[in-house]
């Protein structure tokens, strides 16, 4: 304990030798001042403020009470308040020795911002559908991205958790599907610039706005057509005191809801009873041995202060991660620098941003060894117990699970480098120049070896394989701006114009061989593989690029503060467009009326804000890849040419110069509102999104074509919806708080078409997602006309005494299904929710604080893909869940093959108690800490639904939703245990 707090006081004492520097001569005209800070609104204390002497360093930080006491350098000085979310005051000291200070909200002030393309807005003066989440709103506890932080948060924006693999970041989906064969992710924007979830460290994040409809997103032209998510990271005030803060916590994950597998004693159970199984004579959990008891640790250090002019911020993050499985791990480390500085009395600013990032991870676990572990016999052992070699048996894809992840390497290097810098130009009051620069390396480097113990070597001869491969890319992007703001009388305008320059380069490189003479060197000595003498050795590299140019303009109005419009137009030329397509035109406008602004509102004096809007804009989305407008060709066979064999090379790719960007028009009306002194708000949406010129993939006749498929612009897909979300504080007294919110979101999709005058589909549907081998179907069909995400197969209603299924076809008949014909098949189902919903709840009471999130999803079907490959038990060379001799509808037990049927369809609908997070804080400030808060948290706790498989929250995304895929990686249960620290 003794030596915790000479740490502690050791910090301290680095954060004032700054000020005993600054320290003038004239000590003896020094003055003190002591007082308190409080929230104006709330009356309770503010920890953490800063309080700094105006022109010096001299300053302090607020205690747990509030409490602050500095010493001026006069009487006469002024001292400077910051805080984040609080308004900036200036409070002269005029010969006092205490000062009460109580600060407002930005909120309460009317300023409340929000950002938005190329800018910030009032949020009572937005006009179009714009979700805000601060820190203070976001998920608690462990996050392995920024995507979880937000999850639930937002109506209309969906985070999906399906996957309990520490790399995984959550899969994000905005208002339903809009294209089928071209990217489906938002545009992230970290501090402006282009990034991932990946990008920045989840406890680095300020703010994450989300641009939802097209009047918004239109401004980002061929990249908003997903949505827009912005990213802001913690950055510190000018004027703020020398802040240190730590946040840590440790964790540890189980899996959530594991399938129940026959055991050995089963086996044996149903060997006597007649069951052919082989009987090895072990009790072997094949779970339990690939999987482990993970501990996980996050550590986040932030040093944060400033000056009248220059405020600086840096921080480092470290994160290392164990998955449920062996090898399943993740670490990663992240630096980040931010300084800004200001000169000539403000009227040039410069910001630079630093941002380091390595993770690395081993790669060897893969969903295929769970399979193998799921399905392997639970009689059979590990090892041989005399020369304790791996035991491998003959089967078809069938290998020792256990042997597969530890005799793989796979080890996994990412790197990147961010370098971004804003120079802001203030002329006048009214006139901002503003010039954006980044370039971001990344670098992704993986070594991939099998040894000579591999199931691989071992049953197939293969003796060894490496490979390796090393990809990077290169962005770099130049933005310039000018906004000009000014208000007349009753009269309040925006005017902004800019242009966006962007370059993306990527290549890679990569290198394979096998039959090693020894496996000692792994993965770095491939040239010694025999493969490679003998021709049969891999080796390939590639290189693409893609540019971008965009002009943009926006104009806001405003009148009396009533009367609100917005219009924005981006003109945007990208290379991955044809050549007669080019560039592409995204316009939008919005408007608003702030009804409670009204004189014959006046008598709702309940109604604190009430405004109605309206907005239309167009978004697109490029097609995915580089070069896809022109003719490719690739190597393939060889020709005998004058005696010498020489590689042949055949037509890969039609030309088509009239490739574009898919267009998504999308009308939006909302309403936003606050009551009885904003402790009620809401805002509600509906919408029609429209995707027009959708990318498709279309047979074409050889000649005249030298390919037989062409990727065209020709489908049209409709989405409409409506989101609410309502936000409510409870209770507010001097000891006890809650708060409330409930978002809810429905959408609904429908294929127009896929045809025009040019390309047709050669049926009025398609075909969608793969039940894989042995059953070899498609799971969904999507019909012209019709709904994204319909299952389609045989409709099982009953079952034969002999344990045959009996199907009902689309016209009623019921048949046995020997008879049944790919004819007789009809929808199951859709694998989309029709609602989705969530509850957050804030709880403070005294030093406690309680966060408890709840999500859910309604109106679906899910297909069990375990059920239907793990509940059969005519698949006896394989395990199966202990489920797999119950009787099929109570009335006989299944005694066919396997087959896609509606009985593994089940209700996916769920309610999950997703995140519960409890709070103290702690007054530790007679040890020099500002602020001290421990907390306990445990997500993904508790499921209530009738699916039964291992989790209910499957991907919704793609022309196959609702897929629960028989060997994912299962979902977690964590608990977390943390601290945050201000020193």
């Amino acid at each position: 304990m003794n030596s915790n707090i000479r740490l502690v006081s050791f910090l301290k004492i680095l954060m004032v030798i700054p000020l005993l520097l600054g320290i003038s001569n004239s000590v003896l005209a020094q003055h003190q001042v002591s007082g308190t800070v409080t929230d104006a609104e709330t009356g309770e204390a503010l920890p953490g403020v800063s309080v700094l002497v105006q022109g010096t360093d001299t300053g302090d930080a607020t205690g747990l009470d509030g409490s602050f006491q500095v010493t001026a350098p006069s009487d006469d000085a002024t001292l400077v308040f910051t805080y984040i979310g609080y308004e900036r005051q200036e409070v002269p000291i005029d010969g006092r020795s205490e000062i009460n200070v109580e600060m407002v909200s930005a909120a309460i002030l009317g300023q409340d911002v929000v950002v938005v393309g190329y800018g910030t807005q009032r949020v009572e003066d937005l006009t179009s559908s714009i979700s805000s989440v601060s820190s203070d709103d976001f998920v608690q506890g462990s996050s392995r991205s920024a995507a979880e932080l937000i999850q639930g948060q937002t109506a209309g924006l969906i985070v999906t958790t399906s996957s309990g693999n520490p790399r995984s970041r959550g899969q994000i989906s905005l208002r339903g599907i809009t294209t089928m064969n071209a990217s489906t992710s938002p545009l992230i924007l970290v501090d402006g610039v282009p990034g991932s979830l990946d990008t920045i460290a989840p406890e680095d994040i300020e703010s994450i706005d989300i641009l939802k409809d097209g009047s918004a997103a239109a401004i980002y032209g061929s990249r908003g057509q997903n949505g827009v998510i912005l990213i802001q990271t913690r950055r510190a005030a000018r004027g703020q005191a020398p802040t240190i803060q730590y946040s840590g916590y440790v964790n540890t994950q189980t899996v959530y809801n594991r399938p129940e597998m026959l055991t050995g004693d089963d086996y044996r159970r149903l060997i006597d009873e007649g069951v052919n199984f082989e009987d090895y004579g072990a009790n072997t959990d094949w779970q339990d041995e690939i999987m482990q008891t993970p501990v996980g640790q996050t550590h986040n250090l932030t040093l944060m202060g400033g000056g009248d002019n220059t405020s600086y911020t840096a921080s480092l993050n470290y994160k290392q991660w164990e998955g449920i499985f062996i090898t399943s791990d993740d670490n990663e480390l992240t630096g980040r620098i931010n300084i800004r500085h200001s000169m000539y009395d403000d009227m040039l600013t410069a910001d630079v941003n630093l941002l380091s990032r390595k993770r690395t991870f081993d790669n060897s676990f893969g969903n295929y060894d769970y399979r193998q572990a799921l399905i392997r016999n639970p009689t059979d052992i590990v090892r041989d117990p005399v020369d304790g070699s791996w035991i491998e048996r003959d089967g078809f894809n069938y290998d020792n699970p256990v042997s597969r992840i530890r005799e793989t390497s796979s080890d996994v290097e990412q790197r990147e480098l961010r370098l971004n810098g804003t120079l802001t130009l203030d002329p006048t009051e009214n006139l901002s120049l503003s010039l954006l620069g980044s370039t971001t390396l990344y670098n992704d480097q993986r070594g991939f070896a099998r040894s000579f113990n591999h199931t691989a070597t071992v049953m197939g001869g293969e003796n060894g394989y490496g490979s390796r491969n090393f990809d990077s890319s290169t962005e770099n992007l130049l933005e310039f701006t000018a906004n000009y703001q000014d208000v007349v009388g009753a009269h309040d305008y925006g005017l902004l114009a800019g242009y966006s320059w962007q370059e993306t380069t990527y290549e890679g490189f990569g290198a394979s061989n096998y039959r090693f003479p020894t496996d000692l060197f792994s993965y770095n000595n491939l040239g010694v593989g025999n493969a490679l003498s003998d021709g049969e050795a891999g080796m390939g590299s590639y290189k693409n690029d893609f540019r971008l140019i965009g002009f943009f303009s926006r104009v806001n109005y405003i009148f009396d503060r009533r009367y609100l419009f917005m219009a924005s137009v981006r003109y945007e030329g990208n290379s991955r467009f044809g050549d007669n397509h080019k560039w592409g035109m995204f316009p939008a406008v919005s408007a608003g009326w702030r009804i409670s602004e009204e004189s014959f509102m006046d008598r709702f004096d309940f109604l604190n804000d009430l405004k109605v809007r309206a907005g239309f804009g167009i978004t697109g989305v490029a097609p995915g890849s580089s070069y896809l407008s022109l003719t490719s060709y690739s190597y393939g066979g060889r020709m005998l040419v004058d005696g010498n064999w020489v590689q042949g090379i055949s037509p890969a790719r039609n030309p088509n110069p009239d490739l574009r960007w898919e267009q998504k028009e999308e009308i939006n009306v909302g309403v936003d509102f606050t009551m009885f002194n904003d402790r009620l708000s809401g805002t509600y949406d509906i919408y029609q999104r429209d995707t027009k010129d959708m990318l498709w993939n279309y047979s074409v006749p050889v000649p005249p074509y030298l390919y037989g498929s062409i990727l065209a612009n020709v489908g049209h897909i409709r989405n409409y919806g409506m989101e609410a979300s309502l936000k409510y504080t409870a209770a507010q007294t001097e000891n006890f708080l809650w708060n409330t919110g409930i978002n809810y979101s429905t959408n609904s999709n429908r294929l127009v078409t896929l045809s025009d005058d040019l390309f047709e589909t050669s049926d009025d549907f398609f075909y969608a997602g793969y039940t894989g081998e042995p059953i070899q179907q498609s799971t969904h069909r999507v019909d012209i006309g019709g709904p994204i995400g319909n299952f389609y197969g045989w409709d099982s209603v009953d079952i034969t005494p002999e344990g045959e299924w009996i199907i009902r076809n689309a016209e009623g008949e019921l048949m046995p299904i020997s008879d049944a014909g790919l004819g007789d098949r009809t929808i199951l189902g859709n694998g989309i929710p029709d609602h989705f919903l969530s509850w957050n709840n804030n709880f403070r009471y005294q030093n406690f604080d309680l966060n408890v999130t709840m999500r859910g999803a309604f109106g679906h079907q899910i297909l069990n893909f375990q059920r239907l490959y793990y509940e059969n038990p005519r698949v006896i060379q394989y395990n199966m869940l202990n489920t797999a001799f119950d009787e099929v509808f109570g009335k006989a037990q299944l005694n066919q093959d396997l087959a896609y049927v509606s009985y593994y369809i089940e209700d996916g609908d769920y309610w999950k108690l997703d995140n519960v997070t409890l709070g103290y804080t702690i007054d530790l400030t007679r040890f020099a800490i500002n602020n001290a808060r421990v907390y306990v948290s445990g997500r993904n706790l508790y499921t209530f639904t009738g699916y039964k498989g291992m989790d209910p929250e499957v991907s919704f995304s793609g022309t196959d939703p609702g897929s629960d895929q028989r060997d994912k990686f299962p979902t977690t249960r964590t608990f977390t245990l943390g601290v945050n620290l201000t020193f």
